[in-house]
């Protein structure tokens, strides 16, 4: 199939084009029929500005990201409250209760009638880096050709990152393809020599495959006549009906294949965590199983690191993980955002007597679990 010459193409009648050239950040030469090239195309690569360092993959792949753009500088960051209210004892005896009343088993008498003797606060914080990273790759795609517009070659395609993509929501995980433009070309289906058929794979053609009722003997197991194939020992293949043959998977019968420069981009959402370590005998394992009250958020293309918190050891982690994500990701991927944040885990250890002796319990997260080790009566069951 041929294509009329667009303006700016070459007009001489059955003049052909040159050979199919590699364009730097795509992959290999363009298949499908031969078509006049505009002239722009004859320069080859280095008519594309910015290709020149690239080298196509012979099966497409990763194409490195735009230039960093300038790291972020210091700002003024609004002063916070960082005062957090300690748990009452009200609440330390409540949340006691009703942890003490989901296990079944336990007597509810120490955690009504212990007496309260201390409270003491180890809160802890959480310190969470989000950077929104987005990636490009290119390969070739094909799909059935239904008289969509072919345009391959019609004029320069854009680079793959001039290409714009909008990401469907920003920190989301998403995966999207997009058809370059000017890639497209026109080619016979491979897969079943344009006949828009394939041989069915069930049966491998006959139309018919083995009856599973009495495993092709034609006969049952009383030595008569098998009902469900009469005794042919074969049944109508259900895959193709019985015909040998089925609508090819690749061009849907419709014998030709679009083919074109497929574009994937893939946004990704990296986050890494950093919780303070705290005194209170509580594991951090317990820590990842609860929400903290939202302290400090910070959006920005590039953040900067915590400035005038009050806990040297998130200072510390905010610099280190700002500016590792910064060197990590702006060589594989382009930053989109990022996104910084500090939660409160409320840590209450509180002790208590009962019956002469002192045991103790914690309560955390804004969930205000509680673990209590040392529980004295338990009854039959065995403490979680």
């Amino acid at each position: 199939m041929a294509y009329p010459p667009a303006p700016g193409m070459y007009p001489m009648a059955g003049m052909q084009g040159p050979p199919a050239m590699s364009v730097p950040g795509y992959p290999g030469p363009v298949p499908g029929p031969s078509v006049a090239y505009p002239v722009a195309s004859m320069q080859g690569p280095s008519a594309f500005p910015g290709y020149e360092g690239l080298v196509p993959g012979a099966n497409g792949g990763f194409i490195p990201p735009p230039p960093v753009q300038p790291m972020p500088t210091p700002d003024t960051q609004t002063a916070q409250d960082w005062s957090i209210p300690a748990l009452t004892e009200e609440a330390a005896r409540d949340a006691f209760k009703k942890y003490v009343d989901s296990n079944c088993c336990w007597s509810a008498g120490p955690a009504n009638d212990g007496v309260i003797t201390n409270t003491e606060s180890f809160n802890t914080y959480r310190y969470r880096l989000e950077t929104f990273t987005e990636t490009r790759k290119t390969d070739w795609a094909t799909k059935p050709y239904e008289g969509q517009p072919v345009n391959g070659f019609t004029q320069p395609p854009p680079g793959p990152w001039q290409i714009p993509v909008n990401p469907p929501e920003m920190f989301k995980n998403t995966v999207k393809d997009v058809e370059v433009p000017f890639t497209s070309s026109v080619k016979p289906c491979d897969k079943c020599s344009a006949t828009g058929k394939c041989t069915c794979s069930a049966c491998t053609g006959s139309g018919n495959k083995v009856c599973q009722s009495c495993s092709g003997s034609g006969k049952t197991s009383a030595e008569e006549t098998c009902i469900s194939c009469n005794g042919t020992g074969k049944i109508k293949c259900s895959d193709c009906t019985g015909k040998g043959l089925k609508e090819c998977d690749s061009c849907k019968g419709k014998r030709q294949l679009l083919c074109y420069i497929k574009l994937t981009v893939e946004w990704k959402n990296n986050v890494e965590d950093f919780t303070g370590e705290q005194e209170s005998g509580l594991s951090m394992e317990k820590l990842g199983e609860v929400s903290g009250k939202q302290l400090y958020k910070d959006t920005k293309y590039m953040v900067y690191p915590l400035l005038g918190f009050p806990n040297q050891s998130i200072v510390q982690a905010s610099e280190r993980m700002v500016k590792d994500h910064q060197s990590k990701y702006s060589q594989s991927a382009r930053i989109l955002q990022q996104q910084q944040s500090v939660q409160l885990i409320p840590i209450t250890k509180v002790t208590y007597k009962w019956e002469g002796k002192s045991y103790a319990y914690h309560v955390y997260g804004n969930e205000s679990k509680v673990k209590a080790d040392d529980y004295p009566a338990t009854c039959c069951c065995t403490i979680l």
